[in-house]
């Protein structure tokens, strides 16, 4: 592979005289041959620029020019207009075995159309499945997340989202956010039984939304499982919904599912995105699985830090015996303990809710932000370069503008392009304007109204 190609990102001021690949093989001075019934394909690419480095390079290596067969794949499935190539992306060149200098689209969801980056380091995503919420903000997204619930609760069952019932089925709601959202898209789809046994249907299911939304688009959401599995899942669908064990005590075969069907999905050829990462002790593991995405869930964690830590200040500060009460239930019903624990001695209590304290680095002006920053920082240092962090799970005033505020650190300049933030669409949108806006408008239309 030939690197650094510059494609789409010569500046102006770069150098006064400009190359392009229609150069290489339109010059009037031994031009580079076109292989054979690949002009159609060259002709995506014959107009984007090369530095004067790249040009020569190119010349000097190649006997004819050509593309690759992922290249043709991708114009085909995507029907790419003439002079362009599709966005996420990006462009680069194979020099094979018979000194054939051929184009190849690599998937990069940080590229825009023809190669070009997109504007920011950072990447969006969206967390619907309501095709009319996706359509006003596709054009900023790089990513799409859903979930058997997203898709049913919130839209297709819910008739204020679902307006008309027009969509009844997933396949119908995926297949419509893959025709809003483009090929520059990643579509993280979630399988709806990932304690199904057979491997063959999971393959299957996975397969069904490959075909669906391309190989290009498609990721498979692959959740962790603790020790849930097929035959105590029941527990949480019945009853009280209780699940009788505690969340760290499944077999180990159990507690590795996840990971193993995300490697299983992965030697198949699936991207992977590896979620249900709350704490960030579960990320080293979660990268052993070679996911294309790992995340990091904020809100619930930050909500539940803080709950937790006014339940425990409260009993010490009071010694009332029912603070203690309402901390055993409020364990037993954010799992952190089993039913069977919910008369759990007062040390034993105690000294499990601070361990969380203290491993969330819980004080004065908690953000809720540590699982980010311990992720970016395992990231950095782990050697899979191409896996992002998914910042997800966010509501309030405050946590985005948190976040905002992280990731314009200098500390974190070098991992800002390993982000994607992920949130619903209205919540994204509600950050995109202030105060002054409204009243800069006031006076603006008012000044314009003045002058019809």
């Amino acid at each position: 592979m030939i690197s650094d190609l510059s494609l789409g990102r010569v500046r102006p001021l770069d150098s006064t005289i400009r190359a392009s690949v229609r150069s290489l093989v339109q010059g009037r001075e031994q031009p580079v041959p076109i292989v054979s019934e690949e002009e159609r394909y060259l002709s995506h690419i014959l107009d984007l620029p090369l530095s004067l480095e790249v040009y020569g390079e190119l010349k000097g290596l190649a006997r004819a020019f050509g593309v690759t067969k992922t290249f043709r794949s991708v114009i085909d499935t995507f029907q790419v207009p003439a002079g362009e190539t599709p966005a996420g992306f990006r462009i680069e060149f194979v020099l094979d075995a018979d000194a054939v200098v051929r184009a190849d689209l690599v998937r990069d969801i940080s590229c825009d159309r023809n190669g070009q980056k997109r504007a920011t380091r950072v990447l969006f995503s969206a967390d619907s499945a309501n095709p009319y919420e996706v359509a006003p903000i596709a054009g900023m997204l790089a990513n799409l997340t859903c979930n058997p619930g997203i898709v049913y609760d919130l839209f297709i069952n819910n008739p204020k989202a679902n307006v008309g019932k027009k969509f009844k089925t997933r396949d119908e709601v995926m297949l419509e956010i893959g025709r809003i959202v483009g090929p520059g898209v990643d579509i993280s789809v979630e399988l709806n039984n990932p304690f199904e046994e057979s491997e063959q249907k999971i393959l299957e299911e996975a397969e069904k939304f490959r075909e669906m939304l391309s190989p290009y688009r498609v990721v498979i959401k692959v959740p962790h499982t603790g020790p849930v599995n097929a035959r105590n899942v029941g527990e949480l669908l019945a009853g009280d919904k209780l699940f009788h064990r505690r969340f760290d005590a499944g077999t180990t075969a159990d507690m590795l599912r996840g990971h193993n069907l995300a490697l299983m999905l992965r030697d198949h050829g699936f991207r992977i995105n590896f979620t249900l990462m709350f704490e960030p002790y579960q990320s080293a593991m979660a990268l052993q699985a070679k996911p294309y995405f790992i995340n990091s869930f904020v809100r619930m964690r930050l909500l539940q830090t803080a709950a937790l830590a006014q339940l425990v200040e409260r009993y010490r500060a009071t010694h009332d015996e029912a603070y203690l009460a309402k901390l055993r239930t409020w364990m037993v019903e954010k799992d952190y303990l089993a039913p069977e624990e919910k008369d759990l001695e007062a040390g034993a209590l105690l000294g499990m809710a601070d361990r969380i304290l203290r491993y969330r680095q819980y004080r004065e002006g908690f953000d809720g932000l540590d699982g980010v920053r311990h992720n970016l920082n395992v990231l950095r240092t782990c050697n899979l370069p191409d896996t992002r962090l998914i910042i997800c799970s966010m509501e309030g005033e405050t946590m985005y503008p948190d976040l905002d505020s992280l990731l314009a650190r200098p500390e974190l300049a070098d991992m800002t392009d390993r982000v994607v933030i992920t949130a619903e669409p209205g919540y994204l949108a509600r950050f995109t304007s202030s105060n002054q806006v409204v009243s800069y408008q006031r006076r603006f239309m008012n000044a314009a109204q003045g002058q019809q």
